[in-house]
């Protein structure tokens, strides 16, 4: 797993695209969703839309502590800078202090239905790439596994590509 910074993805968050299977054309429906989704990759941009974050009592001024609790929403596009969907996910810190960790769940609105990931995140302040675990989906994902790697490509406003492996 590798560290997240100020703005959750996946979930929580995301402008530029390397993609080898389009989402629009992922949306296209061409079998069952295990056929279609076998061996498949998607790569979308995520810009964070809204992150806050809740604070455990007493603040404090620096690293997250445990029980913090952080919020999330982004809007996806595609390769071709269109809006195709959104994720929307929370995170609770597991290990406060400068290795603060976290656990996260995220859900990744696409066309043709949703993904769900779940994974911990290290170093939540550092913004680098992280990876998490598909759990399951609806419509054209359902059954869906694989995983979901995030590099964070700009700071302001966070944007981060993600790259979904199905298998």
């Amino acid at each position: 797993m590798r560290p997240i910074k100020a703005a959750c993805l996946g979930t929580a968050t995301l402008v530029t695209l390397l993609t080898c299977t389009s989402v629009a054309g992922a949306a296209t429906d061409t079998g069952s969703a295990q056929a279609r989704d076998k061996g498949r990759t998607i790569t979308v941009v995520a810009v964070v839309q809204e992150v806050k974050r809740f604070p455990v009592p007493p603040v404090v001024t620096g690293s997250p502590k445990q029980g913090d609790q952080v919020v999330v929403r982004s809007l996806l596009f595609d390769e071709e800078d269109h809006q195709i969907g959104e994720t929307h996910g929370s995170c609770v810190t597991t290990r406060g202090g400068a290795n603060e960790a976290e656990q996260c769940l995220v859900t990744y609105i696409l066309p043709g239905g949703q993904l769900t990931t779940q994974g911990v995140y290290f170093n939540y302040l550092d913004q680098g790439p992280f990876d998490s675990a598909i759990t399951g989906g609806t419509g054209k994902y359902e059954k869906a596994r694989g995983s979901v790697h995030s590099i964070t490509t700009s700071p302001d406003p966070v944007t981060r590509r993600f790259t979904i492996h199905l298998v």
